[in-house]
C-alpha cells in the first residue's frame, strides 16, 4: 500500500485571483503561506516548505501533491537552505560520492508563461557547462602535445543541468550542485530574476 502524502496544495481562482484553497501538511513537512510577499496588485500565491528542526534526517519521507488551476500563479520554495543527513549506501564513501560539492538545489518551472524563460535558462546553462567542462589546451607543437598525456579537466565549482518534461514541453527541471551555498544563491538570483513580474518579488533576491 502506498504511503499517504505528507502534503497537499491546491491553488484556484477565487473572485478572479489566485487563492490557496487547500494547504495540508504533516510531519516532517510544514507549509507556511505568508500574508504578503509582493505588492497587492500581484496575482500570485507564495508557500514556504519547512521541516521540523530545519533539516531532513534518516527515515524522513516527504511527498507533496500540488494542483495549480488554469490562469493561476504559485511559487513554492524554502526560506533557507535545508540540511540533509546522507547515508552510506554503496561501496563509495560519502566524500567520494559528493567530491567537493556541498550544496544541491533543484528548480521546477512549469507553465506556458515561462516557456521563453525556460529556453533562455537552458541555453545559458548549456553555454556555461560547455565552457567549464572543456579540457584546457596546451601550447607548443603538435609533436609536443602527442608526447604528453592530455591534461585532466578541472572540476568546476558549480555544475548545472536542465531537463524539459511534460507532453507539451511546458515544464523544466534545473539541477545545480556547487561547493558553497553562496554560489547556488548567485546562480538562482540570476536565472530566476525574470520571475519577478509574475510573482511580485524575485526569488532569492539579495536583501
Amino acid at each position: 500500500m502506498a504511503e499517504a502524502a505528507t502534503g497537499a496544495v491546491r491553488v484556484e481562482k477565487v473572485r478572479g485571483r489566485s487563492a490557496l484553497t487547500r494547504c495540508f501538511a504533516r510531519y516532517p513537512l510544514k507549509l507556511i503561506a505568508p500574508s504578503k510577499v509582493g505588492p497587492a496588485s500581484c496575482d500570485a500565491v507564495w508557500l514556504y516548505a519547512l521541516t521540523y528542526g530545519g533539516g531532513i534526517v534518516s527515515g524522513d519521507t516527504i511527498s507533496c501533491t500540488v494542483s495549480v488551476g488554469d490562469g493561476c500563479t504559485a511559487a513554492i520554495t524554502t526560506q533557507a537552505s535545508t540540511k540533509v543527513l546522507l547515508e552510506q549506501g554503496s561501496n563509495w564513501s560519502l566524500a567520494e560520492q559528493m567530491q567537493e560539492y556541498n550544496v544541491i538545489a533543484m528548480v521546477v518551472l512549469l507553465g506556458p508563461k515561462l516557456k521563453s524563460m525556460q529556453e533562455l535558462m537552458q541555453a545559458e546553462v548549456r553555454k556555461l557547462m560547455s565552457g567549464q567542462l572543456r579540457p584546457p589546451t596546451s601550447g607548443g607543437s603538435l609533436y609536443t602535445m602527442r608526447s604528453q598525456p592530455p591534461p585532466r579537466p578541472q572540476r568546476p565549482p558549480l555544475i548545472a543541468s536542465c531537463s524539459p518534461f511534460g507532453r507539451t514541453g511546458t515544464g523544466m527541471v534545473a539541477r545545480v550542485a556547487a561547493v558553497s551555498t553562496e554560489l547556488v544563491y548567485s546562480f538562482l538570483r540570476h536565472h530566476l530574476a525574470a520571475l519577478e513580474p509574475f510573482l511580485g518579488a524575485s526569488p532569492y533576491a539579495a536583501s
